[in-house]
């Protein structure tokens, strides 16, 4: 395969741009993982799911490795990030965690 043949053109619609997500539901069953990006706003009893993604297990794991390297590479860059003010509730919408 050459190298014509291995690129991916990416497009990125405005709609796509204007997603913002500050909280993640993850489920998963046997052949899938399911997220749900949400925005969550203060004062508000609702938070809309601004965008459901469904991936094969394995891109999952790939999705954590890319992750890992990314927020590795961006504490080199700006220091650790300090996630113990965070002041986040799990949620488990899917029973034991499957869908």
């Amino acid at each position: 395969m050459n190298n014509k043949e291995q690129q991916l053109g990416i497009e990125l619609t405005p709609e796509t741009l204007e997603t913002y997500s500050n909280l993640a539901v993850i489920a998963h069953s046997k052949n899938e993982f399911i997220v749900d990006f949400i925005s969550a706003l203060p004062g508000r009893k609702r938070a809309p799911v601004k965008a459901r993604v469904i991936i094969t297990p394995e891109n999952a794991k790939n999705l954590l490795n890319a992750l890992q390297q990314n927020i590795q590479r961006y504490e080199e860059q700006f220091g650790t990030i300090n996630n113990q003010n965070l002041n986040v509730n799990p949620i488990n919408i899917f029973g034991k965690g499957e869908a």
